[in-house]
């Protein structure tokens, strides 16, 4: 099963390619910014579909997904960290918290689409300066939005989640499988 990923996360990748799709990626960034006026959810929505357009051209008869994960706490939306002190405040305001991990996908295929979000809701432990520093210094926290990885060293960090793990970590592979046996029906 070849599907194409328009998206430079090695995570999904690796989760897509652990289930048997013969991935191949291809480089992806959004043309425009979502509207102001939208939703969280409507806005990673709108940054996933934007993610896909141009590949969606180039491989028309292939299956083509675009996704776009982002953290919530409360009403802040947090992407990847721009530094370490940028890490460090992302984990503390997490501390002790709920937040919500949010991923939307679409998948692009003859001319369908196919456009879903699956939210996660995930309760960090009370942390300590000193363990967000130390955190902080194993490099994991630079590419992963909120600053954390479920699937490394950041696994410590949580007292547990509600919904699809793998959600967290990148992509929620149990809902796209559904849309992927639709659209290629």
């Amino acid at each position: 099963m070849k599907i194409i990923l328009a998206s430079n996360s090695p995570r999904r990748k690796e989760i897509l390619s652990s289930f048997g799709f013969e991935v191949v990626t291809v480089p992806s960034a959004p043309e425009n910014p979502p509207p102001e006026n939208l939703t969280v959810e409507e806005k990673v929505s709108f940054l996933a579909l934007e993610k896909g357009l141009d590949a969606e051209k180039l491989y028309p008869d292939t299956p083509v997904v675009s996704a776009d994960t982002v953290v919530v706490l409360g009403e802040s939306i947090m992407g990847k960290p721009k530094d370490r002190q940028n890490a460090f405040e992302m984990l503390r305001a997490l501390s002790g918290k709920t937040h919500k991990v949010i991923t939307a996908y679409t998948l692009f295929y003859k001319g369908q689409r196919v456009s879903r979000s699956v939210v996660t809701d995930v309760t960090f432990y009370e942390l300590t300066d000193e363990e967000i520093l130390d955190y902080v210094d194993t490099g994991e926290v630079y590419d992963k939005a909120g600053s954390y990885g479920i699937q490394g060293k950041g696994a410590v960090l949580v007292k547990g989640i509600q919904g699809d793990y793998l959600n967290v970590v990148g992509f929620p592979l149990s809902d796209f499988y559904r849309s992927y046996l639709w659209a290629v029906k």
